[in-house]
C-alpha cells in the first residue's frame, strides 16, 4: 500500500484529532522518560511535521492556535506575578533582564563579526535574537509551585526589558531596510511605545474592574479578558513591536483583578495549558528542520555558533546576577533554565531578516542563520526545559524555598442562604484558605421542616457552592439541613463535625430565607468558642482596591489572635491590594511581627487607642474599599462596650461598604482554642 497517498494529513478534522492524541499521549510518554512534557510536545511536533514523518500538513490552524498559545504563555506569566514581590526584587528583575540583554549581544557581536564575518547590521541583528527569551519552561515552575520564589520573579520581570528591547533592535532593523528610518524613526518608534503602554495600564483595569462588577458569569468574564489580552497585542503590533510585549503587559495590568484562587483563573489556566499552549509547542516543532545537522560545511558552524554563543550568554547573565543577590547554584540554575530558551522573538526577528532582501540580491540573515535558527529553538527549549525541572526538583528536596507561614489546618464551614451571596461567600472563603490544603470546605443550608419552597432554594443554593468550588478544583462537602430552630441547626452541625470556623452572610432583608441571619448571630456567638466571620460583600471581591482592618485593644490576648491576622494577610496577598491596620500600639506592634512573614502584604499601620474607631473610619472608607471589624465577645479580654455599638453604626455609615465582622476564637473551659 502506498501510504504516501493518505499522507500529510490536510483534512482540518482529522490534523486536529491528530494533535489532540498528541496532547493527550506525548506528556504520559515522557513522564514515564522522567523528561518535561514540553519537550514532548516539541518533539512530536518535528516528528508529525514536514521536516519529519510528514504525518500533518502545518496548516493556517498552527498559525493561529500557535500564536493564542504563544499570547497565553506570556499572559499566564505575568497573571502569576506577585506584583508586591516583584516590585520588592526590582532591582533583581531590572539586573537580570539588562544582563541577560547585554552580554548574549555582546558575544553575539564578537561572535558574528569575528568568527563568522558577518556584516554590522546583519551581526546587530543576530546577537539581538541571542538576547531575548521565552518562558518555554514557565509551566514546570508554575506546576512545582515555585511559582514564587525571588529567582522566578527576577526572570518573569527580566521579560520585559530583555524582550522589549529585542524587539526595539528588530523594529529599527526592519524600518531600516523599508526606508523609514530618519532622525525621528527612534524618538516616533519609543513615544508610540510608551503612550500605548501607558493606555494599556491606565485604561485596562478601569475597564476590567467596571465589567467584573457589572458581569459574574464566568464565561463571559473569560472572554472579555481573552478579548483584551487580543487588544493590548493588536495593539503593540501596530506600534510596530510584537504582541507578546502588549500580551505580557496586558497580564501586569490585570493581575490583582483576576485572583489565583479565583474560578476565572482556572479556567483560563485550564484552557491555555490544555489546548492552546500545547498547539503553539507542536507547531514549534514542525518547523524544526534537523536534516540540516547532517548539510556539513558553514551551515554547521554558523548553528554551533548560534546555539553556543545563546546558551553561554544566558548562563553568564544568571550567573552574574545570581552572585550579585547572594542565591545559590540551584536558584542560579532555574534562572538559567526559564531565561535560556528561545522562541517567540527570536523566531520573528529570524523570519524578519531571513525576508529582507539586500541590494545585492542576498538576504539580510541567509538560510545558514535560518536553519541555526530553528536548531537553537530546540536545543534551548530542550535545554531550558530539563534544566528547569532538574534545577525546581532540586530545591525542593534541599527544602530551600523560602519559608512560608504556617497556616494550623482548620475546618471550615460557611452557612449559606441567600442566592445572590453564594459565589461572594465562596470567593471570600477561597482567598482566605490555604495554599494547597487538604482538607475539604464545608457549606450547610439550614431551613426549617416541612418548607419545601426553601428546600428547593436551599438545594440550588448548594449547587451553586459546588459548581464553583469544582471550577477551582477545591473539595467541598454540602449539607442540607433541617430543623426546627435555625440556630440550633448551625450550631449542631458546627459541633457535630468539629469545625474550627464559621463563615456566615450578613443580616438580609430581600427573602424569607436569609432573615434568619440577623437572629441567628447573637445565639452563635453565646454557643461556640470557635471563629464567626459574618459577611456583607457589596461588590466582587477582586474590584476592592483597598482594605481597613481596625481591631481592639488587647486583641492579642485572644486564642484566636494569629488565625484572623494570618486569614486576612492570605486575602491581602491574593486581592493585591493594600491594608491598613487601625489599632492600639502594643497589639500593632505584634501584627506587625507577624504581618512580616507574609512577603506579599502591602501595609501600613495607623495607630489609635484601640477603641471603637468606626467614626473616624466613616470618613476615609471609599466604596470600593473593604472594611474588616476585628471585634471581641462579651466577657473576652478585648471587649469594650463601645463594640456593642457597631451594628448600629454599620447601619447608620457604611450602608453600602464592603464589610467583614470577625469574632476571634476563644477558649474553653480547659484552655483549647477552638
Amino acid at each position: 500500500m502506498n501510504w504516501s497517498s493518505f499522507f500529510p494529513i490536510t483534512d482540518p478534522t482529522w490534523i486536529f484529532f491528530w494533535v489532540l492524541c498528541v496532547i493527550l499521549f506525548a506528556p504520559l510518554l515522557f513522564q514515564k522518560l522522567r523528561l518535561p512534557h514540553i519537550i514532548g510536545m516539541i518533539l512530536a511536533g518535528l516528528l508529525i511535521g514536514p521536516n519529519g514523518f510528514n504525518i500533518l500538513e502545518r496548516d493556517d490552524s498552527f498559525e493561529l492556535f500557535g500564536k493564542v498559545g504563544l499570547y497565553y504563555i506570556m499572559f499566564l506569566a505575568s497573571l502569576e506575578i506577585n506584583l508586591q514581590e516583584l516590585k520588592e526584587n526590582r532591582g533583581g528583575a531590572l539586573t537580570l533582564g539588562l544582563l541577560a540583554f547585554i552580554v548574549p549581544i555582546s558575544l553575539g557581536m564578537f561572535t558574528n563579526m569575528v568568527l563568522l564575518d558577518f556584516g554590522l547590521i546583519t551581526a546587530v541583528l543576530l546577537a539581538s535574537m541571542y538576547a531575548s527569551y521565552t518562558l518555554i519552561s514557565y509551566p514546570i515552575v508554575a506546576r512545582y509551585g515555585l511559582s514564587r520564589l525571588k529567582c522566578v520573579n527576577f526572570v518573569v520581570g527580566g521579560t520585559v526589558i530583555t524582550d522589549t528591547l529585542t524587539l526595539f533592535v528588530l523594529a529599527v532593523v526592519g524600518g531600516l531596510f523599508a526606508g523609514d528610518v530618519d532622525g525621528w524613526f527612534f524618538v516616533l518608534l519609543l513615544v508610540k511605545l510608551i503612550v500605548l503602554t501607558a493606555a494599556i495600564v491606565f485604561l485596562f483595569p478601569r475597564i476590567a474592574r467596571y465589567f467584573f462588577r457589572k458581569y459574574n458569569d464566568g464565561t463571559i468574564q473569560y472572554i472579555f479578558v481573552m478579548a483584551l489580552l487580543f487588544l493590548g497585542a493588536g495593539m503593540m503590533e501596530l506600534v510596530g513591536m510584537e504582541g507578546i510585549l502588549g500580551a505580557f503587559i496586558t497580564g501586569l495590568v490585570l493581575n490583582r483583578l483576576i485572583p489565583h484562587s479565583s474560578p476565572l483563573m482556572r479556567h483560563i489556566d485550564f484552557i491555555g495549558n490544555a489546548i492552546f499552549i500545547p498547539y503553539f509547542l507542536i507547531g514549534v516543532g514542525m518547523i524544526i528542520n534537523v536534516k540540516v545537522l547532517f548539510t556539513g560545511g558553514s551551515a554547521l558552524i554558523v548553528m554551533i555558533a548560534m546555539v553556543l554563543t545563546a546558551l553561554s550568554g544566558k548562563w553568564i547573565a544568571s550567573w552574574l546576577t545570581a552572585k550579585s543577590f547572594r542565591m545559590n547554584r540551584d536558584e542560579q540554575r532555574l534562572m538559567f533554565g526559564l531565561s535560556g530558551s528561545q522562541a517567540a522573538a527570536t523566531l520573528a526577528a529570524a523570519l524578519v531578516g531571513h525576508g529582507i532582501i539586500l541590494p545585492d540580491g542576498s538576504r539580510l540573515l541567509n538560510d545558514d542563520v535560518l536553519n541555526g535558527t530553528i536548531l537553537l529553538i530546540l536545543v534551548s527549549c530542550v535545554v531550558s526545559s530539563i534544566v528547569t525541572d532538574w534545577a525546581s526538583r532540586r530545591i525542593i528536596v534541599s527544602g530551600s524555598v523560602a519559608d512560608k507561614p504556617v497556616n494550623m489546618s482548620k475546618k471550615t464551614l460557611l452557612a449559606l442562604a441567600n442566592p445572590n451571596m453564594v459565589d461572594r461567600l465562596m470567593d471570600l472563603a477561597l482567598l482566605i484558605r490555604k495554599e494547597n490544603s487538604t482538607i475539604p470546605l464545608s457549606a450547610v443550608t439550614v431551613v426549617l421542616d416541612e418548607d419545601e419552597k426553601l428546600m428547593g432554594q436551599a438545594t440550588k443554593v448548594l449547587g451553586s457552592a459546588a459548581k464553583i468550588a469544582a471550577s477551582v478544583n477545591v473539595p467541598l462537602l454540602t449539607k442540607l439541613r433541617l430543623t426546627t430552630n435555625l440556630s440550633n441547626g448551625i450550631i449542631h452541625e458546627m459541633k457535630e463535625n468539629d469545625y474550627k470556623e464559621l463563615i456566615v452572610g450578613f443580616h438580609q432583608k430581600e427573602t424569607a430565607n436569609d432573615s434568619f441571619l440577623g437572629g441567628v448571630l447573637p445565639v452563635l456567638l453565646s454557643n461556640l468558642n470557635c471563629q464567626i466571620v459574618m459577611a456583607r460583600i457589596s461588590m466582587p471581591l477582586n474590584t476592592i482596591r483597598r482594605i481597613h482592618i481596625t481591631f481592639p485593644a488587647k486583641a492579642e490576648f485572644e486564642a484566636g489572635f494569629d488565625n484572623w491576622v494570618e486569614e486576612t494577610a492570605f486575602m491581602a496577598g491574593g486581592l493585591g491590594c493594600k491594608v491598613s491596620y487601625h489599632g492600639h500600639p502594643d497589639t500593632m506592634a505584634l501584627v506587625q511581627q507577624k504581618i512580616s512573614k507574609y512577603g506579599r502584604v502591602v501595609a501600613e499601620y495607623c495607630p489609635t487607642d484601640g477603641g471603637n474607631d468606626l467614626k473616624r473610619l466613616s470618613k476615609i472608607i471609599k466604596p470600593d474599599h473593604l472594611l474588616v471589624i476585628v471585634s471581641a465577645r462579651k466577657g473576652s479580654i478585648s471587649f469594650r462596650p463601645s463594640l456593642d455599638h457597631v451594628f448600629t453604626q454599620l447601619q447608620r455609615d457604611y450602608q453600602d461598604t464592603s464589610v467583614l465582622l470577625i469574632y476571634p476564637s476563644g477558649y474553653t473551659a480547659d484552655n483549647k482554642i477552638q
